[in-house]
């Protein structure tokens, strides 16, 4: 079959780009439609992609188009709408929430979906911007936001075929659309992961991935703070997201040193190997986003032997076994992350059990559960 797949933009490397970077795996050969290909702002993960067919709709050496990703939205759907992929037997489309790339034309039955999340920004989730502080802004974007839904609904009626990247995200497609999807987990590369693992925990908990205020790190970093515990948190800010960067440092003793308090430490982007390797050393692994749509880094952790204590909201429900594989708490505040803290005894999980459970978001069952269903479609 002639594939091709699209994306919504190519400027961060999180979860949803691991999805897309495993769909290319399956597919080598597919181009790779998207509405705006940055690779300065991908980090080490930018060597990942070079040998890729990456046909951005919009030039990436327009001025200020990295801080303009926001503002996008509007222009988004009228670039998708205007790719013509109908000489495709097969698009896939990996939509990350961002924009609207279900607009695409397409042939009739060809056209499948694997969504990890509709719009949080048009449904009331968080998001990465406090888009709702400024009354003077909130009234002209609410008014944009409603005929984005608009378009949003208009462009899920498209799909011919959804699949989720859980249950939880099934459950919005489902509410939003009127669309039943098929729940494929999302993929977590779990030779290397263990490959990497160290078999002695330090005594460090770990925090990291993106800096946005949806992903709630403070609540990690006042918790360990007011409790004295070690703890390394990993990431980097994105463009437009330098306020949550401001409020950590805010909670800096030292900002020039990137320390956090006495026992806290602020390591920056970290490199896939370096990642596992914290990973497999810590004691546990917190996890404060706000209603995350499914969450590959827990399942990497569990991935390295160890467990992860987690706010109990959104996919996290699916990927972690409370009591064996990690712990939940149940409010996004500083009291009820140290409640669990205080009780919490890492030599109660078991590797074996961390492993066992992050055995089911293989790689090799995504491709496999892919490859299937697009035979049977």
């Amino acid at each position: 079959m002639k594939i091709a797949l699209v994306h919504d933009y190519l400027k961060e490397y999180g979860g949803a780009e691991r999805v897309l970077e495993t769909l290319h795996e399956i597919w080598p050969e597919a181009p790779v439609y998207t509405l705006v290909y940055l690779p300065k702002f991908l980090g080490p993960h930018r060597e990942r992609l070079k040998n890729w067919r990456i046909k951005s709709l919009l030039p990436g050496w327009l001025p200020l188009i990295d801080k303009l990703m926001s503002p996008l939205r509007l222009l988004a759907p009228i670039s998708f709408s205007r790719l013509d992929l109908t000489g495709y037997d097969l698009v896939i489309v990996s939509a990350t929430g961002a924009y609207n790339p279900n607009l695409i034309k397409t042939k009739t039955g060809s056209h499948l979906c694997y969504c990890h999340t509709p719009p949080r920004y048009l449904y009331g989730f968080p998001t990465a911007r406090e888009w709702k502080k400024y009354w003077w802004f909130r009234i002209p974007a609410e008014i944009a936001n409603h005929f984005l839904r608009l378009i949003d609904f208009h462009s899920a009626q498209k799909v011919d075929f959804y699949i989720a990247n859980s249950k939880n995200t099934a459950q919005r497609i489902e509410k939003f659309y009127r669309k039943k999807a098929v729940v494929i987990y999302p993929p977590v590369d779990l030779p290397v992961q263990r490959a990497k693992g160290k078999e002695q925990r330090e005594k460090y908990f770990l925090a990291g991935g993106r800096i946005t205020r949806a992903k709630r790190m403070d609540l990690a970093i006042e918790a360990c703070n007011q409790l004295k515990l070690p703890l390394k948190v990993f990431g980097r800010t994105f463009a437009g997201y330098g306020e949550e960067l401001k409020k950590m440092a805010r909670l800096a003793e030292d900002g020039e040193s990137r320390r956090t308090g006495p026992t806290i430490e602020f390591l920056g982007e970290v490199t896939d190997e370096r990642k596992a390797e914290l990973m497999a050393g810590c004691q546990a692994f917190i996890f404060c986003n706000l209603e995350e749509d499914f969450g590959i880094m827990p399942v990497e952790v569990q991935a390295c032997g160890r467990p992860v204590i987690s706010l109990r909201q959104g996919g996290l429900k699916e990927s972690l076994a409370e009591g064996k594989t990690g712990e939940f708490f149940n409010e996004p505040t500083v009291e009820s992350l140290v409640q669990v803290l205080k009780n919490f005894d890492p030599k109660k999980y078991k590797k074996e059990d961390c492993f066992a459970q992050a055995k089911k978001f293989s790689k090799e069952r995504f491709k496999r559960e892919i490859k299937e269903f697009v035979e049977k479609k």
